[in-house]
């Protein structure tokens, strides 16, 4: 009889991990999510504090910014069994993977200090503020320009499409500082405080559950100790990090417990015996398996300390497609339960399929678009343009 191999410290880490997202303080956090009504959405979640009490929600930080000093590897098992509990994770994503890895890599040390604890305590939140109303994903046509003001500068301008700024105490926002001939130039990343005089944030209609936010910048202050990185650097920067700290895990999370709940509803409605049905399922499965394969490599990568930008980009890619096919199976499986939403009494799976189906496009935008990753392909991995 063949023995199983010995627990490694990262299956005992990830044992952890998920007897802490079973477990009922996270159900209840579940349910009060589930139980909010049309235009409510999450915040500040309790799940967040009891990671941060236990380090957990930042854990390849630093331990004096509120980390473990871990690895990416157990940085990625909590944000992939965050995503197949079901645990919205925007908060998380903004706050710790974005913002504060800029923080980590580029801040200064009084930044570090004075944001970093506090967003691993899960006691802050944190958003960015780059896609612009002519500006999506070519940041070089941003418009919102910092001027010069004595040793500092003036903000002016308006942001689009963020999430969470309702909430967030800090954002990470893209300004020009310079003018040139080339737009990705002149570009400047500030740490825009959100309570400030001057900010004003209003939702954007959206058919997802959470919103989507315009937040107008008027005439706001910042001074040399609210850059992140160095002046007109911030393209760059931006480049250098996103690229780098894509991985595709929380996107294969999020598929991988949609599959699952598909597959349930199959199995429920006898649809799994059906061979067009199983068959269709069965690939969807094998694709997931290959999505979680290239993700794990690009965990791998970075714990290394050799990231692969153009493979991130494959990993990313790859998993943000798999979403489609799985909510047409899932519709087809499901038929017209799969239209009613978690407000209605008689929806299947409290709404999950629903809600994710108005989501949808999303996964293909969120992160880089999923034409921006094929472009990242073409241009820097096989040279094609």
């Amino acid at each position: 009889m063949t023995q199983a191999p010995p627990a490694t410290g990262i299956d005992t880490f990830r044992g952890e991990v998920h007897a802490f997202f079973a477990g009922d303080a996270v159900r209840r956090t579940l349910a009060e999510v589930a139980a909010h009504a049309p235009g409510e959405e999450a915040a500040g979640l309790e799940v967040y504090r009891a990671l941060g009490e236990r380090g957990w929600l930042a854990a390849d930080w630093p331990r004096e910014y509120g980390g473990l000093g871990l690895s990416p590897r157990e940085a990625a098992v909590v944000t992939e069994e965050m995503t197949l509990a079901g645990v919205p994770d925007d908060v998380h994503v903004l706050s710790i993977d974005i913002v504060g890895k800029f923080l980590l890599l580029a801040g200064t040390e009084r930044q570090k200090k004075q944001h970093l604890p506090a967003l691993a305590r899960g006691e802050r939140a944190a958003s960015v503020l780059f896609t612009e109303p002519d500006a999506g994903s070519d940041l070089s046509a941003l418009r919102t320009r910092a001027e010069a003001d004595g040793d500092g500068w003036r903000l002016y301008g308006t942001k689009v499409f963020n999430m969470k700024s309702q909430f967030a105490d800090v954002a990470l926002c893209a300004a020009r500082t310079s003018d040139g001939a080339i737009g990705m130039y002149g570009i400047t990343l500030f740490l825009l405080p959100l309570r400030s005089p001057g900010v004003h944030v209003e939702p954007v209609p959206s058919v997802q559950n959470d919103r989507f936010n315009l937040v107008v910048i008027d005439g706001v202050r910042l001074t040399e100790a609210d850059v992140v990185g160095e002046v007109d650097d911030g393209w760059r920067s931006l480049n250098d990090l996103l690229q780098l700290e894509r991985t595709g895990i929380d996107f294969h999370g999020k598929a991988r417990r949609l599959l699952d709940l598909v597959i349930r509803r199959a199995a429920e409605t006898g649809r799994l015996a059906d061979p067009v049905h199983g068959v269709r399922l069965a690939e969807l499965d094998a694709r997931l398996r290959a999505s979680h394969a290239m993700a794990w490599q690009m965990v791998d990568n970075l714990a290394a300390g050799a990231p692969d930008p153009v493979a991130s980009a494959m990993s990313k890619w790859y998993a943000g497609e798999q979403f489609r096919p799985v909510l047409q199976a899932g519709q087809e499986i499901d038929g017209m339960g799969s239209v009613l939403t978690a407000w209605d009494g008689e929806a299947t799976a409290d709404g999950v399929l629903e809600a994710n189906v108005r989501l949808g496009p999303a996964h293909r935008l969120a992160s880089g678009t999923s034409e921006i990753m094929l472009y990242l392909i073409a241009t820097n991995g096989l040279g094609l343009l």
